[in-house]
């Protein structure tokens, strides 16, 4: 099966994901796979189905808990699937699965091309992003597409209109409903000025490295903002900024930020957002929900 799968892409066997996530925790995969491009990525799906391997589609880790043991399965790894285009004539950028955010701003605004300037700070893909419709500064990713195309479970490319994707606050259809897999999508952005969008994104640079703990490994806020409250706020009212379980704290900068200041485990990070979750919930009756997503605990 490995030599089958390596004539579609890169294939490492019990390979360490730590690397792969943003809080840089993990164990390892049984099989790590990056397909060259939209085609193998299907030919390794039905390569794994006739062996009946589970698998999981893999962004950047930046919004992910790995569990510490081995993923029995194979972690599918969308990192070649990097293509953008960029139409300045029809307002409209195409961009694959694996496109970095912030690579996919800088290509937009260097077109003078405007909107997504927001999405410049984030570390996600643009497939992961819009799989939890990932945003910022009060906007998010899933306002600004005009389409996204899909892998659906039979194998047939599809393409979804904005009018038919339903999606909310940090979360879309496409995390409620496992059956797609995001390919790419195409933004439909306006006209606009460069330079006035690089003041836009220098500026909120500056205001990221002030308010938030980037020094240190972290996948952004943990908890969801509760309807006109803020997290973080709630959890620095409970006396938790800086409390530690094993190399995992509270960000003392930023509440609802954990950190792995101390080579944190897996479990060390879970503890810590179940412990916040529960302290929160006894001291102040708020039910905060957890914004990231625990993979493979059950």
């Amino acid at each position: 099966m490995i030599t089958k799968l390596q004539e579609y892409g890169t294939v490492l066997e019990h390979a360490p994901l730590k690397q792969l996530n943003t809080y840089h925790i993990g164990g390892t995969a049984r099989y790590l796979i990056s397909p060259n491009s939209i085609k193998d990525l299907i030919n390794v799906l039905k390569i794994l189905k006739d062996h009946n391997l589970k698998y999981m589609i893999l962004g950047n880790g930046s919004n992910i808990v790995l569990n510490s043991r081995e993923y029995d399965g194979a972690i599918i790894h969308l990192d070649k699937l990097d293509g953008i285009e960029i139409h300045p004539e029809l307002n409209m950028v195409y961009a694959e699965a694996g496109v970095m955010l912030p690579k996919l701003v800088n290509a937009a605004v260097n077109k003078s091309l405007t909107g997504l300037e927001f999405a410049a700070g984030i570390p996600g893909t643009v497939g992961g992003s819009i799989y939890g419709n990932a945003g910022a500064y009060n906007s998010c990713i899933l306002d600004y597409i005009s389409s996204v195309t899909v892998l659906d479970e039979d194998y047939n490319i599809k393409v979804i209109e904005h009018e038919d994707i339903t999606y909310s606050y940090r979360n879309s259809m496409f995390k409620n409903n496992k059956k797609y897999i995001i390919l790419a999508a195409k933004f439909f952005l306006k006209k606009g000025d460069k330079q006035n969008s690089l003041e836009i994104i220098e500026n909120r640079r500056q205001r990221r490295l002030d308010s938030q703990p980037l020094e240190y490994p972290s996948a952004g806020s943990v908890f969801r903002n509760p309807e006109g409250d803020f997290a973080g706020r709630l959890i620095e009212s409970c006396g938790l900024k800086g409390y530690q379980i094993g190399g995992a704290a509270v960000s003392l900068k930023h509440a609802n930020f954990i950190v792995n200041i101390d080579n944190a485990t897996s479990d060390d990070v879970y503890k810590l957002i179940k412990y916040v979750h529960q302290t929160v919930l006894e001291k102040t009756n708020v039910n905060l929900i957890i914004e990231q997503e625990f993979i493979d605990w059950e």
